[in-house]
């Protein structure tokens, strides 16, 4: 079996739609469209990851893509955990293990300062056993009616939250496959995108100082889905009832590793997170 570091001209892509179509049948989500901006076209930069070939044969793929955050008061490049797939033929290896230990290490000579992901109770144990991640925290799920009184900013600098400007946050909300709307609303930036719940759309919110972009106009239904965390000194979710375990999907959880000493693990007490900030909507 070789590594080799990911690539991105067109036939690897097309390599990846199909290894993806082979792991995930049935799903429609990774088109060439899709692999293409989310590889290439983030602002950020160019996605992060390894490949495993035995011979000719793709056995099996994992990528990273870059992202700012602000971590612990400091400004810093992370990476963002998303796509993994392992071939049918080739899962029980271990694959996923290796190709995550080159990610990371290539992550870290090229400057990232650490990387985060949400994980599913599933995959959870294995990114913290296998890989030392951080469980950081469960995902709050609720649903509420209008905003969400959630951008009061605690007294210490937060522990993680996403940073974001025009050109990321246009990025961002141009995904092919579920394009996320906004509109200004005097200091803020209103974002939603369809979500499993029918009618009833995945919410965030950011200040409009921090992405001044051209607001979007248009209608945001009354009742809205937010998944996500707030630093728990201003996490009042008065009007936003939470979404009981047994109707969850799956519970998610943030997982965050360092790849620098100075950061020994996140206060889950001083998170900001939104659906924006990961690739579930």
């Amino acid at each position: 079996m070789e590594f080799r570091p990911i690539q991105f001209d067109q036939e690897s892509l097309a390599q990846y739609c199909a290894l993806f179509a082979a792991c995930f049948p049935g799903s429609d989500k990774f088109t060439p469209a899709y692999v293409a901006w989310l590889y290439c076209a983030n602002p950020d930069g160019r996605a992060v990851g390894y490949d495993a070939w035995e011979g000719e044969r793709l056995a099996a793929h994992y990528v990273c893509v870059p992202a700012m955050a602000r971590v612990n008061g400091a400004a810093v490049r992370v990476l963002l955990s998303l796509n993994t797939a392992t071939h049918p033929d080739f899962q029980g290896k271990g694959l996923f293990t290796k190709l995550a230990d080159q990610t990371f290490r290539a992550g870290a000579d090229q400057g990232f300062d650490g990387v985060y992901g949400v994980a599913n109770a599933n995959s959870t144990p294995g990114f913290i056993r296998k890989l030392s991640f951080q469980l950081v925290r469960p995902l709050e799920a609720r649903v509420g009616m209008g905003r969400l009184h959630l951008d009061g900013q605690p007294a210490a600098p937060l522990s993680f939250e996403r940073m974001w400007n025009p050109a990321s946050i246009g990025w961002r909300c141009a995904n092919p496959n579920n394009p996320v709307r906004w509109r200004t609303a005097g200091s803020q930036v209103q974002f939603h995108a369809p979500a499993l719940m029918a009618g009833v759309p995945a919410y965030a919110e950011l200040a409009h100082a921090d992405v001044p972009l051209d607001g979007k106009e248009g209608m945001i239904m009354p009742l809205r889905l937010f998944i996500g965390l707030a630093p728990d000194a201003v996490a009042s979710y008065w009007n936003y009832a939470s979404i009981p375990q047994r109707l969850r999907p799956s519970p998610l959880n943030l997982i965050y590793r360092s790849f620098v000493p100075r950061v020994a693990a996140l206060d889950p007490a001083l998170i900001r997170f939104s659906f924006l900030d990961f690739d579930a909507y």
